[in-house]
Parts: C-alpha cells; sequence; structure tokens
C-alpha cells in the first residue's frame, strides 16, 4: 500500500476550533511555514548584510537608504501587474518560479561579492529586480498559504505566519553578523539563496487540507477572459467594494499617524523622557515582543472584520494619546506593550478581510492594488509625521496623531451602527412573535 505524501494533508479539522496554531494541524501549512521561516531568516540575513555593503562601497548613509527605496519603488509602480499575474498564472509554479528567481539573484550578487566585481550600480540593479520579482512573490505566497488551510483557519494560518516573519527577523538579523564575521559577505547572499531553493523545492509537494478554498481551476471564467493581463477588473472591484475601501482609509491613517514608533517614540525617549540609546532599544524589545503576543491572539480569531479593525485602530490611537503624556519611561513601557499588540491583531484581521473577501479570481489583483496603496503611505507617512513633529514636538505629535485616527474611525463605527440592520417583528401562523433582521451584511 503507497504511503501517503509527508506533505499531503491529513488531519481532520477540529469544528469551532480557536487555538492560535489550528492551521498548523495541516502537514503541508507545517512544511510551508517551516519554509518560509527558512526563506525569512535568509532574506533578513541578505537585508542586513546589503545595506553593510553599501555603507562599505559607498561610505554614504545616503546611498543606502536609495538601495532600499529602490528595492521598494517596483511595489508602487508594478504591483497592480504582479497581482494580475498572480490571478492569471497557476499559484504552486509562479511561487516555486519567482522563489527560484530570486535565488538567483541572490547567488549572483554572491558571485559578484566574491570576485570583487559589484558596484552601487551593479547593486541597485540587482535590487531592483529583486523588487520586481517580490511584486509576483509577495501576493503569490500569502495566497497559496490560504489555499492549504480551510477558510475559518485562515486568520490562525496569517497569525502563524506573521509569526514565521518575526522569527525570521530576529534569527536573520542575528545571523548577518555571524556570517559575515567568519564566511564573508558573499555567504550570507549565498544562504539565501539556498534559502529560496528550498522554497522552491517544498511546494510541488503541498497539498491543500480539506474544506480548504483552493484557487479556481480552469473555468469558463478563465476561457472567457482576455489573454492579456489587466488590472482594470482589480481596480473597480476595490474601489466599488466599500469595506475595502474603509480598510484602505482606516490603514492608511493608522500607518501615517500611528505605526512609525521607530521615529516617534525614539524622539520622544531620547527627548523629553531624558532616554538613550539603551532605553529606545528596551522600548523597541516591548513593541517586538508584544507585535509577537498580538500575533498569537489574532490567530485565535475566526471571523475577523474591518468593524473589528476599526475598533482596534481606535483602541491603539487612544493608547497613542496616552503615551504621548506619558510623564517617565517606565509609564511609556507600560503603554507600549498593549499598543503593540492591538497593533499586531488589527494587521492579522486586516489581512484576513483582504485575502479572504475578494473572489479567488481578483485576491491576486487586489492584493495589487493594496501592495501600491500601502507603498504610497510608506513612503509619505515618515516626512508628514516629522512635519507633524516639527510643528507640534514628540507629545504632540503622538497625541494629535492619535486623535487624528481616533477621531474618523470612531464616527465611522458610530455611523455604520446606525445604519445597522432594524430587527423587525414577522408574526408566525400561530401567533408568535420572531425576530428578523431586515438586511444581513458584514462589515
Amino acid at each position: 500500500m503507497p504511503s501517503a505524501s509527508p506533505l499531503s494533508a491529513s488531519t481532520t479539522p477540529v469544528p469551532g476550533s480557536r487555538s492560535p496554531w489550528r492551521s498548523l494541524r495541516y502537514r503541508s501549512m507545517r512544511w510551508w511555514s517551516a519554509a518560509n521561516l527558512v526563506s525569512n531568516t535568509g532574506t533578513w540575513m541578505q537585508l542586513t548584510v546589503q545595506n553593510l555593503l553599501v555603507l562599505h562601497i559607498t561610505g554614504s548613509a545616503a546611498a543606502t537608504g536609495l538601495s532600499m527605496s529602490v528595492q521598494a519603488a517596483p511595489a508602487l509602480f508594478v504591483s497592480l501587474l504582479g497581482g494580475a499575474a498572480v490571478d492569471r498564472w497557476p499559484r504552486k509554479p509562479t511561487v516555486a518560479v519567482s522563489q527560484a528567481l530570486l535565488g538567483a539573484v541572490a547567488f549572483t550578487t554572491a558571485l559578484l561579492v566574491a570576485l570583487d566585481r559589484i558596484d552601487l550600480p551593479v547593486l541597485l540593479v540587482l535590487a531592483a529586480v529583486t523588487g520586481v520579482v517580490a511584486t509576483v512573490d509577495g501576493p503569490a505566497c500569502a495566497l497559496l498559504g490560504n489555499d492549504l488551510v480551510p477558510v475559518a483557519d485562515v486568520p490562525s494560518a496569517i497569525g502563524v505566519g506573521a509569526l514565521v516573519h518575526s522569527a525570521g527577523r530576529l534569527a536573520g538579523t542575528a545571523l548577518a553578523g555571524v556570517t559575515v564575521g567568519f564566511l564573508g559577505t558573499g555567504a550570507a547572499y549565498a544562504a539565501n539563496g539556498l534559502s529560496f531553493l528550498f522554497v522552491a523545492a517544498v511546494v510541488p509537494f503541498l497539498r491543500p487540507a480539506p474544506g480548504a478554498a483552493t484557487e479556481p481551476a480552469a473555468g469558463p471564467r478563465t476561457v472567457a477572459a482576455p489573454p492579456r493581463m489587466t488590472v482594470r477588473e482589480g481596480l473597480s472591484f476595490f474601489a466599488g467594494r466599500p469595506r475595502l475601501v474603509a480598510l484602505a482609509g482606516i490603514t492608511g491613517l493608522s500607518s501615517v499617524f500611528g505605526r512609525n514608533y521607530g521615529l516617534t517614540l525614539a524622539v520622544l525617549v531620547t527627548g523629553p523622557l531624558a532616554g538613550d540609546a539603551g532605553a529606545f532599544g528596551t522600548v523597541s524589545t516591548v513593541l517586538a515582543v508584544g507585535g509577537i503576543l498580538g500575533a498569537v491572539l489574532g490567530a485565535r480569531l475566526r471571523r475577523p472584520s474591518v468593524r473589528t479593525v476599526g475598533q482596534l485602530a481606535a483602541a491603539g490611537a487612544l493608547l497613542q494619546v496616552v503615551a504621548g503624556l506619558s510623564p517617565s519611561l517606565a509609564v511609556l513601557l507600560v503603554l507600549v506593550l498593549p499598543m503593540a499588540v492591538v497593533e499586531s491583531v488589527s494587521d492579522t484581521a486586516g489581512t484576513a478581510v483582504l485575502q479572504t473577501d475578494p473572489p479567488p479570481h481578483l485576491r491576486g489583483r487586489v492584493l495589487g492594488v493594496w501592495s501600491s496603496v500601502g507603498t504610497v503611505w510608506s513612503l509619505g507617512g515618515p516626512p508628514l509625521l516629522g512635519l507633524l513633529m516639527e510643528w507640534a514636538g514628540a507629545r504632540g505629535a503622538l497625541v494629535a496623531g492619535g486623535l487624528l485616527i481616533a477621531g474618523p474611525v470612531g464616527a465611522g463605527l458610530l455611523v455604520r451602527r446606525r445604519g445597522a440592520p432594524v430587527p423587525l417583528a414577522v408574526r408566525a401562523k400561530d401567533g408568535e412573535v420572531t425576530a428578523r433582521a431586515a438586511l444581513e451584511t458584514a462589515a
């Protein structure tokens, strides 16, 4: 009797489970998470070494920032096409090929470093190529992970992914220094290349669990679709979907005025609170711990909604207001932990809505739209926040930013509640009156 594939999904789901680890009941998800941990570790190792390499080549912090911007820029201009490609192409081959291409770029960089043939223009070209490939690889990997588990377990899969990302970041950053010290810069790039190949090797053996929402097969819709990649349908769906527009608005406000703690809290700690770099390091550590705890809590969600994201965003904004008024570092540390937890749970809930609300044939394009919009926030948020800090100071920026988030989001929640379905009295034949909602929609 032939044995089952080690990556096949054979575990029967437990109905109603709220365990944050429930997605790991499925073998394919466990292998996918392990592969992502390896890949994330390699990626953060390379990102850390890349900054050191640019500094070594140029001696310029500005050039280092330029290399990071060049790698991020394709997300602004190419993500819509990348998302369309993810919708057009089969998921697993797309991930395998994109991972192999990223591995090839890493190996090329490693070879050039070993031969001492690397310079800034070449490094920028390689960073741009990495950014372009990532516009396809990012949404494809996200959706492939969701395809492996039942819909009810998608929040768990997203939460586990957030934990994997955090663990990979910590491990990769730590290993970067060790690798460079003992084996050289090229070895870090080569290790990242191997991590990509490991993911590409695992992908063909992944199998969806029973009840998973698999990607659409070639059917009437696919056959009728035009052969070229288009983004209009994804843009139209996103713009015409109020809950996605609301999610974008909430996330945009939070991203610009509430999530750049590396900037606002650094100025608050070293300025009004008279702390040093070590004190800010402690704050950063508490933020990281809160992010991990939040990812675990977010993975327990079963039916996340935009309303949940809005409530969490408003709560986090109010915590930010209080943090801006902190009289001491000790008080700030007490507030920073719940701030990070709330932000992380909100991220998990928002990601789950974003990846499950659109129909399967549009999810890649919707993620492409989201990536483009998110890049605008990432590029425009810090300068806007910097101007606010110049005008109001660190405390004023935290307080004003929190109010700018909590005000509109709270007003939106109140308006949504007033427009909620009104129970109607329906008289049954036997004279008993029952209550039913006139309209049932999930926000």
